[in-house]
C-alpha cells in the first residue's frame, strides 16, 4: 500500500515552531539525548557542488536533514543553498513526512539561542543587540524575546540600508558602530560569516551575554582572543563547536583558549548537571554550530501540529 508522504512546506513549519513550544522541545532533547553521527560532507561535481547529510535517531524516532550547496545557483538567480528534512517513524523507518529544512534551520539554531539564554542570560536582560541583518537575524531576535524581558533591540549592519530594513521590521533601532551597541546591550547575538573579529572582549560590559551563532566554519570567526578568554564559555555541543567554531579553533591555535575551559554543554545545562551563569556581572558566551538532534526535535514538533 503506498500513500502520499505529506509535504510540510515554510509557511506550515514557521506557524507550527512558536519558539516557547519549540524551546521547550529542544530543552527535552537535550535531556534526553540522541544519536546524531558527524554530518557527511560530498562533493558531487568538480565545480565544488556539495551534498550534506545529517542524520539523528533516538528511541522514539529518526530524521536525515539533505542540505545542498550549490554556489553555480546564484549565477542562474537561484538560492546556492536548498534543505530538506526527511523525518521517518521509529518503529517501522518508514517515511512520515518531508518537511522544508531551510524554515527547520532557521527556527531550531535561534531556539537553541534562546534555550541557552535562558541558563546564561540575565533573567532582567531588557536590551538585545542584533550584529549582522542576514537572514537568521530576525528569527534570533524574536526566539530571545520570548524568553527574556526585551524592551529595547538594537541592530548593526555592515550595510546601514539592511539594518534599517531589519529595524523596520523588527521594532528595533540601527546603531552607527558594533562598539556603541554593546555599550547598552544585555544581550548580543551575532549570526554573521565574518572572517575578521566583531564583537572585542575590551567593548563588552560585564554581565553581557553574547550568543555566537554565525562563523560556523574554523576559518571564520566573530570574537577575538580577548573575549573568548575573558568569558565563561558555553557550547551546544563539545564535539562540534571544538571542532568547527573557528571563534574557539582560532582561539585555541593562539592560546589564548583551551579545550578543558569550556563550562558545559547545552545537554549539560539543560539537565541541570551546570548551573549556567553563577554572578551578575559574569561574561557568558554561547557558541553553537547547530546539530542534528535539534532539527529531529523540531521535525517531530512539526509533525505532530501539521500532521
Amino acid at each position: 500500500m503506498h500513500h502520499l508522504i505529506p509535504t510540510i512546506d515554510a509557511a506550515r513549519v514557521h506557524a507550527a515552531l512558536d519558539y516557547p513550544s519549540l524551546v521547550d522541545a529542544l530543552r527535552a532533547a537535550f535531556i534526553a539525548g540522541a544519536t546524531a553521527p558527524v554530518r557527511a560532507s560530498h562533493a558531487v561535481t568538480p565545480a565544488g557542488d556539495r551534498l550534506l547529510v545529517m542524520p539523528a535517531w533516538d528511541g522514539q524516532g529518526l530524521g536525515v536533514k539533505l542540505v545542498t550547496v550549490f554556489p553555480g545557483n546564484l549565477a542562474r538567480g537561484l538560492a546556492s543553498v536548498s534543505a530538506m528534512y526527511v523525518l521517518l517513524d521509529g518503529a517501522t523507518g518508514h517515511p512520515i513526512a518531508l518537511i522544508d529544512g531551510e524554515a527547520l534551520t532557521l527556527r531550531r539554531t535561534a531556539a537553541a539561542s534562546a534555550l541557552a539564554s535562558t541558563y546564561l542570560s540575565r533573567a532582567n536582560a531588557r536590551t538585545l543587540f542584533v550584529i549582522g541583518a542576514g537572514a537568521l537575524a530576525p528569527y534570533v531576535a524574536a526566539a530571545h524575546r520570548a524568553v527574556r524581558p526585551i524592551e529595547r533591540v538594537l541592530v548593526f549592519n555592515r550595510h546601514g540600508g539592511r539594518a534599517a530594513e531589519f529595524a523596520q521590521s523588527a521594532h528595533a533601532e540601527a546603531v552607527p558602530t558594533i562598539e556603541a551597541g554593546l555599550a547598552q546591550a544585555d544581550i548580543v547575538t551575532c549570526a554573521t560569516t565574518a572572517r575578521e573579529p566583531l564583537v572585542r572582549g575590551a567593548q563588552v560590559r560585564p554581565g553581557t551575554h553574547v550568543d555566537l551563532v554565525g562563523a560556523f566554519t574554523p576559518d571564520m570567526r566573530e570574537s577575538d582572543d580577548a573575549l573568548i578568554a575573558r568569558a565563561s564559555v558555553f557550547v551546544d555541543t563539545r564535539a562540534g563547536a571544538l571542532r568547527e567554531a573557528g571563534d574557539l579553533v582560532q582561539a585555541m591555535a593562539s592560546g589564548a583558549f583551551a579545550a578543558d575551559r569550556v563550562r558545559a554543554e547545552l545537554a549539560d545545562l539543560a539537565s541541570g548537571r551546570h548551573r549556567g551563569r553563577a554572578r551578575d556581572d559574569e561574561i557568558t558566551l554561547f557558541k553553537s554550530v547547530g546539530t542534528a538532534l535539534e532539527d529531529l526535535a523540531a521535525a517531530r514538533l512539526v509533525a505532530a501540529r501539521a500532521g
